[in-house]
């Protein structure tokens, strides 16, 4: 048992457990991470949002109400955890750990103080750090200066190394193995729950499998049919699908952190002509985007260049969200690389190292017709001369009419 009287102890429990990435490979991540401090006068980096210290330590925190932190300086890496989570980030981390006790409410803020002896400029992430725990930082840093560390870490993340190339390609072989699950669950009279549970039960099985130790965490499925389409985003109901429905397949594996999707339209039994129309027309700029992506390309480009087809056709104003945008460490709820989004207001040139999702789409207002949303989504890995889809599911009517039995 602890001491009550304990504030931060070690509290290690067991030994590391396996990663995917190899201990050269998280040295490089909180090298590169050094380097940007020493050539920047940063004494040390206080890491605090899940993608974060999921890049750099390999362990991912379950928020919860409590607070969390990876402090990084030129000689050690150290994760701050909860007694409530035991010896877990400990085994988890690539580095140290520490865990703060719940006896006293500032006790993390006695931990960051404890890792950070001497420090005059530490580096937060601003754009995860509210005002009041910028204030409540301040307090028990007082004589140190904060600077923002979230935009240097995440260019970091947007290059992967060949081990994290590796881990999204079987990620996105396993959104595969959702996608067939859900098609084989498809027909008239199933509500959608039912079809999102087939996907994220054969991608949780297809995770286990595939590695000799793996947190079960986190995958799901959305499946929305009929007027459900129209959000990219829209949660599963109990909505029973019914022959003629437009329908969205959306299977999202999630492993050590990292976040893979296959994004489908699929029709149930049969799709009438104004519908097949749209959706021909939304596989077109599908087609034409997986072309335009590749070393060099500038993302605004791409985003301008499928703008033109979509207005051509006069389906610009339907048209609901951004072309792509890059994968990684990477969840619905923490974490998103914004400078690697194919948007018009995006200025970054595609380089090799990057991975990107390809994923138009457009929705049609109910009354209107072929109304419904309509969205297809590969990934694809940036190489030195093109890109690598390694998406592998089919897209399109010819395809994806799903003749439920």
């Amino acid at each position: 048992m602890l001491d009550a009287m304990l504030q931060v102890t070690e509290w290690h429990n067991g030994e590391k457990e396996y990663s995917p990435f190899s201990d050269i490979e998280m040295a490089r991540r909180q090298n590169a991470l050094r380097d940007w401090m020493g050539n920047n006068d940063v004494d040390a980096a206080l890491l605090t949002s899940c993608h974060c210290i999921n890049y750099y330590s390999g362990w991912l925190y379950c928020y919860f109400g409590r607070k969390y932190g990876m402090v990084i300086d030129q000689k050690n890496a150290t994760t701050i955890s909860a007694g409530i989570d035991g010896g877990q980030p400990w085994r988890r981390s690539f580095g140290s750990n520490i865990t703060y006790t719940d006896w006293r409410r500032d006790n993390f803020y006695r931990a960051i103080q404890q890792l950070t002896p001497g420090a005059k400029r530490i580096g937060i992430e601003f754009d995860h750090v509210s005002l009041d725990y910028r204030a409540q930082l301040q307090d028990a840093l007082p004589d140190v200066e904060l600077v923002d560390v979230s935009g240097p870490s995440m260019w970091m993340r947007t290059i992967k190394s060949a081990e994290e190339i590796k881990l999204i390609t079987e990620g996105a072989r396993i959104c595969d193995v959702g996608g067939w699950a859900v098609t084989g669950a498809v027909k008239a009279g199933v509500p959608e729950h039912e079809v999102a549970i087939a996907g994220t039960n054969a991608m949780i099985r297809e995770i286990a499998k595939s590695f000799p130790f793996v947190e079960l965490m986190d995958t799901w499925t959305w499946f929305q049919s009929g007027i459900n389409t129209d959000g990219a985003h829209n949660p599963v109901t109990n909505r029973k699908v019914q022959s003629g429905d437009i329908l969205s397949l959306n299977t999202f594996p999630m492993i050590f952190g990292y976040y893979t999707a296959l994004e489908r339209t699929l029709f149930c039994d049969y799709a009438d002509d104004a519908s097949l129309d749209i959706w021909e027309k939304n596989v077109k700029v599908h087609e034409r985007g997986l072309e335009l992506v590749k070393p060099g390309a500038r993302c605004k480009d791409i985003a301008t260049e499928l703008n033109e087809m979509y207005r051509e056709w006069d389906l610009l104003k339907y048209r609901s969200f951004g072309y792509g945008h890059s994968f990684g460490v990477l969840s619905h709820y923490y974490g998103r690389e914004a400078a690697v989004e194919l948007r018009e207001d995006i200025e970054t040139v595609l380089k090799p190292g990057m991975v990107v999702s390809m994923e138009p789409m457009v929705m049609l207002p109910e009354g209107q017709p072929g109304a419904g949303g309509y969205r297809e989504h590969d990934i694809l890995v940036i190489e030195e001369d093109g890109a690598r889809n390694i998406t592998g599911f089919p897209f399109g009517p010819e395809h994806n009419i799903i003749k439920g039995g």
